[in-house]
């Protein structure tokens, strides 16, 4: 067992929670006669001071060279929160907050919207939240209609009412009523079908339909396939950017460009939570963690939301890596419950 896991006595535990605590609250270094005052806490000060000088040599804390107090480092923020946090229930104020502005929303783009103010508001950092993934929806019906120089227009008529037209290129011209028998196969064998799920039993149906003599219905499914290949228009909602100027450790202008240029491009940040798609809860990237440079000095807490069982999207806070993680980890994790439910809500209404 190398250091960064290895457990810590229960002297040095105490105290790096301590340590992190107050830096958490306060921002500034924390000093060894601060600690001997803390409640509870019978160690002498030269016994704190050792301790420190362990938890300095674990990687645990370092000291800034203007101070003699120690701070966090990425390796004791994640010992923290790993071993030490114990996540505060949402207060119920905010609670009562968040079911009030996200619950029984017609609009889905509001609600996300919404659910990235409050993320934001009520963590005072950036929130995220990421468009409901297109394909929950259900196909209903398909349309194939011919268009010029090899292309086919389809139609797809998914969760009852919504429309969504997908141009396909071709390697020939179709006809109409070859399109339309097409159409209705597909529309026999995959109509009730979730995109999702439809993606993966027509890459099957191809292979089956090659061992068999329905010509028609291989063509269709193949060109069902390739109508469902488009890539689903996907991004964020991000609210409270301008948050993150008022932490310290955030305030290198250079380094705030290079976060909020990151930001406006999207592709850093949709990759990091496409990570947390499949992630069962809550994750946190401490610093580093995240693998891309710009969020070296942030920390990112996201939580997959789910509407009808099926993931959806990912939400989450971006703040410094001196963040209140008891605070903002229930605070997330609600929030992606209630968004799910309440997107479920509306498609329940849509669909009744």
């Amino acid at each position: 067992m190398n250091d960064a896991t290895r457990p810590l006595d229960a002297r040095a535990a105490e105290l790096l929670k301590l340590l992190v605590e107050r830096y958490v609250a306060d921002g500034t270094p924390v000093g060894s006669r601060t600690l001997s005052r803390a409640a509870g806490l019978t160690l002498s000060p030269a016994t704190i001071r050792n301790i420190m000088s362990d938890l300095d040599q674990l990687g645990m804390v370092s000291s800034p060279h203007t101070s003699a107090g120690r701070v966090p480092t990425q390796r004791g923020y994640r010992y923290f929160v790993d071993a030490l946090l114990a996540p505060e229930p949402l207060p119920a104020g905010e609670q009562q907050h968040l079911l009030r502005e996200l619950l029984d929303r017609d609009d889905p783009d509001e609600t996300v919207q919404a659910a990235s103010a409050l993320l934001s508001s009520l963590s005072r950092m950036a929130g995220v939240v990421t468009l409901p993934r297109r394909n929950l929806s259900v196909l209903r019906r398909i349309e194939f209609l011919p268009l010029s120089d090899r292309r086919v227009l389809a139609i797809l008529v998914v969760n009852e009412r919504e429309v969504q037209n997908r141009v396909v290129h071709t390697d020939r011209d179709y006809g109409a009523d070859e399109l339309e028998r097409f159409a209705n196969a597909v529309n026999q064998h995959f109509t009730g079908q979730d995109l999702t799920r439809l993606r993966e039993a027509l890459a099957e149906d191809v292979v089956a339909a090659k061992a068999c003599a329905d010509q028609t219905l291989l063509q269709a499914v193949a060109m069902a396939e390739r109508a469902l290949q488009a890539p689903d228009s996907q991004g964020y909602v991000l609210a409270g950017g301008a948050n993150l100027m008022g932490f310290q450790e955030l305030a290198d202008v250079q380094r705030l460009k290079s976060l909020f240029d990151a930001l406006d491009r999207k592709r850093e940040l949709l990759q990091l939570f496409d990570q947390c798609l499949g992630a069962d809860g809550v994750q946190i990237f401490i610093g580093q963690e995240s693998g891309y440079r710009v969020l070296d000095e942030c920390s990112v807490v996201t939580a997959p939301y789910t509407v009808n069982g099926t993931v959806a999207g990912v939400l989450g806070v971006i703040g410094p890596t001196r963040m209140a993680y008891g605070r903002i980890i229930p605070l997330v994790s609600e929030t992606a419950r209630v968004l799910g439910e309440s997107l479920a809500g509306r498609q329940a209404k849509r669909s009744s």
